[in-house]
């Protein structure tokens, strides 16, 4: 059974992603790594790992919403265009969301698919 869509949501140190279809859900977290430097720009290099990481977990899933704060989703929105483009092909959308359950970003992801002509249904 093919899990064709995602939702995530996404702050500056973490992840949650939920691959689904209309019976299945199945979630990956991905973390940033945290390595104490008192480089310059070292914040910078840690996000930018993050973010590649998180494009990493993405991989091979054809449709993806993105949800989290302004500022994350802002600057990871940033990273994909910059850095990963076909990733950036691979994203649907982008939704600012404060801290919803998993249930609650897998119902509105769902959403945001049927409405765009893209149902999330298990292939017959």
């Amino acid at each position: 059974m093919t899990l064709a869509h995602a939702v995530v949501w996404t702050d500056h140190q973490s992840a949650q992603v939920l691959q689904f279809n209309a019976d299945t859900v199945t979630p990956r977290k991905v973390k940033a790594h945290s390595h104490p430097t008192g480089q310059h720009g070292s914040a910078v290099r840690s996000e930018h790992e993050f973010f590649g990481a998180l494009c990493d977990a993405l991989e091979g899933i054809p449709e993806v919403l993105v949800t989290g704060s302004h500022t994350s989703i802002a600057d990871f929105r940033h990273y994909v265009d910059k850095h990963r483009p076909q990733t950036a092909l691979r994203i649907a959308g982008y939704e600012v969301v404060d801290h919803p359950s998993e249930n609650q970003l897998v119902a509105m992801a769902r959403k945001y698919f049927e409405q765009r002509g893209w149902a999330a249904r298990a292939p017959a």
